[in-house]
């Protein structure tokens, strides 16, 4: 296929590939700068700013973390009063879970789901530029919140009733407003990935031709529009228990503040699949790239995809084992739980089968999706021994349970987005990153991450609770292992801040439109950086050949 003709099948923007809109420099200006940005409505420019905001949340989630950390270094709660201490885990659960995993999948989504499918842009652009922008306002009321005469809020991430609602300080309502707006976000940002997969794919890309990530977005866009609704219903009775004289979650009028851990539950487990199932698309682009095969069992991953996220909606009830439960009801829950293993081991075994004969070689991004599969996995096996009712009245609200979700997001979620970002930045910025300092980034990430959250699983079981500011003596060592893995962990993120500053701004052999030697998909025909209008003309799919293709189908075993 000549160079011609290999553009036309690609549908190349010839008249915008060059030109950076007015934004990208300052050139113009301040004022034009600004506006650039405040009201674009370009899937690039709204994934980077959603990538940024979550690049920043990282830091301030994570500054949070140490400041945790540092308090259980030793006991005798050296450091805050008890008071203050709540208000760090209650803002640091708040941040990372929807101003950092949940942004940096949006901002990939927004990125990657148009060039992925052959789209020229999201199918709703301005709603785009919309439920990024209402972001930085909720976060600035989730802060403004810290600061509030009486106390910040103080009562856990999960904001239980009647904590919250009874006994909540006035600062609360800022948090229900912040939490309303992210919601809002959420929901907004669900509907336009939906819209998009479901109507911009390009001919020849039928359903089962979707890449593996665009399934888990399409899927997981479904798991916030059923679930965010009830987390805004739920904030909204803590309000009208505070401020209108309701008793939803209040005994002394009729209420239940069980009712509202049925509530909370019912949104926070498919919550938790919302942060992870996007990572699992993450993996299942990365590892057929760098193991040059195809992926193992395409139709039984989104199949599993879809199972999980079904499932999800069914197993809430294993978060309360033990607040008074039915046993018939008991025993639903564990079985339904002990269930999700069975998809989520397909997935495993399929990576692990992907990986198996293949020409494998480990750039970063290799690497990270390796150790998701690994940490994932153990992340995986803590949750089924908390899903067994009997063992769960040993583990709950102990640090096992800290334990086994930080595994899971921050070995798991967080892992897929590093891995994620060191695959696509060459794409993004037109260079490649520097290989080395991501090998440090990754080694000194993955052996912090252990030596931060493995020991909580022994702290767990030998009956240490979460949420004290001050703990027995005897829990000191495994307390201070933890407290000096967790500030590794923080020094290696700013390795990671240096490699992503110093490839945007130009640093770094420049990439060509393959970037690795066995990519596949759409997003590898375009040149890198990757134009501002993507696809002016549709691509047709089924007739793209390139030469990763004739390499797959020679390296299949």
């Amino acid at each position: 296929m000549t160079t011609h003709e290999h553009h036309q099948a690609h549908g190349h923007a010839h008249d915008h590939e060059h030109e950076s809109p007015p934004h990208h420099s300052m050139k113009n200006g301040f004022v034009a700068w600004t506006k650039g940005w405040l009201f674009t409505t370009n899937h690039k420019d709204i994934g980077t700013l959603y990538l940024i905001l979550s690049l920043i949340m990282l830091f301030y989630g994570g500054a949070m973390a140490l400041l945790i950390r540092l308090q259980l270094f030793q006991p005798g709660a050296r450091f805050f009063d008890p008071n203050f201490y709540n208000e760090l885990v209650t803002v640091h659960g708040l941040v990372m879970v929807f101003g950092v995993i949940m942004p940096a999948f949006v901002g990939l989504a927004n990125w990657m789901i148009p060039m992925m499918i052959g789209a020229p842009d999201m199918a709703l652009p301005r709603l785009n530029n919309w439920s990024f922008w209402i972001l930085p306002f909720a976060f600035a009321l989730l802060t403004i919140s810290l600061f509030v005469p009486g106390s910040g809020p103080n009562f856990g991430w999960t904001l239980y009733a009647p904590l919250s609602s009874t006994y909540g300080p006035p600062s609360t309502d800022y948090l229900i407003v912040a939490i309303h707006l992210m919601g809002i976000s959420s929901v907004l940002g669900a509907i336009n990935i939906i819209a998009t997969i479901t109507n911009l794919r390009a001919p020849g890309m039928t359903w089962m031709k979707m890449p593996l990530f665009v399934w888990t977005w399409f899927i997981t866009a479904f798991l916030l529009i059923g679930a965010m609704p009830v987390l805004a219903g739920v904030v909204t009775m803590i309000l009208f228990d505070r401020h209108f004289g309701t008793s939803f979650f209040n005994a002394a009028g009729g209420g239940d503040p069980v009712m509202y851990q049925h509530l909370f539950w019912f949104f926070g487990h498919p919550e938790v699949y919302i942060m992870i199932l996007p990572a699992f698309g993450i993996v299942s682009e990365v590892i057929p790239t760098f193991a040059r095969k195809k992926l193992f069992g395409y139709e039984f991953m989104v199949g599993a995809v879809a199972a999980i996220a079904f499932l999800s909606y069914i197993v809430w009830g294993h978060h309360m084992f033990t607040a008074g439960m039915a046993v018939g009801t008991q025993l639903y829950f564990m079985y339904a739980t002990m269930l999700i293993a069975v998809p989520t081991g397909v997935k495993v075994f399929n990576w692990v089968a992907t990986m198996w004969r293949g020409s494998l070689t480990f750039e970063t991004p290799m690497l990270f999706a390796i150790a998701f599969v690994v940490l994932f996995t153990i992340g995986g096996f803590s949750g089924l021994m908390l899903a067994i009712v009997p063992a769960d009245y040993q583990y709950q609200d102990t640090y096992f349970v800290v334990a086994h979700f930080h595994y899971v997001l921050v070995a798991g979620a967080l892992l897929s987005i590093f891995c994620a970002v060191y695959y696509w930045l060459p794409k993004w910025t037109g260079r490649y990153y520097n290989e080395t300092l991501g090998k440090w980034h990754f080694w000194l990430t993955v052996i912090a991450i252990n030596i931060t959250f493995f020991p909580m699983h022994f702290l767990g079981l030998t009956g240490m609770p979460r949420r004290i500011t001050d703990y027995a003596v005897q829990y000191t060592e495994f307390n201070m292992m933890a407290t000096i893995g967790a500030f590794i962990l923080g020094f290696a993120q700013f390795i990671f801040l240096y490699n992503v500053l110093a490839t945007m701004f130009g640093k770094g052999k420049k990439a060509d439109a393959r970037v690795w030697e066995a990519s596949h998909g759409l997003e590898w025909t375009l040149e890198s950086p990757a134009p501002y209008h993507s696809f002016s003309t549709p691509p047709k799919f089924g007739e793209i050949k390139t030469e990763a293709d004739d390499k797959f189908e020679h390296v299949q075993p």
